[in-house]
């Protein structure tokens, strides 16, 4: 079995509320998650919600990674998908689980596009 892609599904706890409440930081943190990885940038998006809270997305040629917080809970949830050999989703789930001061991280790996070689898979030419 061969799988096209790695996605880490990561819970962050006990973070400070002021960290998780910074929608610039955050921003800072997730792209550098990904250039620690290995990914090439090509685009993000982040959105401050009131009172508090902040969802993103940085999109990497690999994939993304993407996450949402909770501050009143001191709690993110974030995903990191990677395609390809290059990139290790791990190392940015470890470098956020840092930067976010967490005291614990809860976090699994699923294996996206798992085809058996043996049927002979082609895609179609047309969608």
């Amino acid at each position: 079995m061969s799988a096209l892609g790695r996605h880490i599904l990561a819970e962050f706890y006990g973070c400070p509320m002021e960290i998780l409440s910074d929608q610039e930081q955050i921003k800072q943190y997730m792209v550098k998650a990904a250039l620690e990885a290995g990914a090439e940038i090509k685009e993000t998006i982040f959105h401050q919600f009131c009172p508090q809270g902040v969802s993103g997305v940085v999109v990497i040629s690999e994939s993304h990674l993407a996450i949402h917080t909770w501050p009143e809970y001191g709690y993110a949830a974030v995903d990191v998908f990677t395609c390809g050999q290059k990139v290790d989703p791990w190392v940015s789930c470890n470098y956020l689980k840092n930067k976010f001061l967490a005291r614990n991280m809860s976090a699994r790996e699923i294996e996206r596009g798992i085809f058996d070689v043996q049927l002979d898979y082609k895609p179609a030419a047309n969608y």
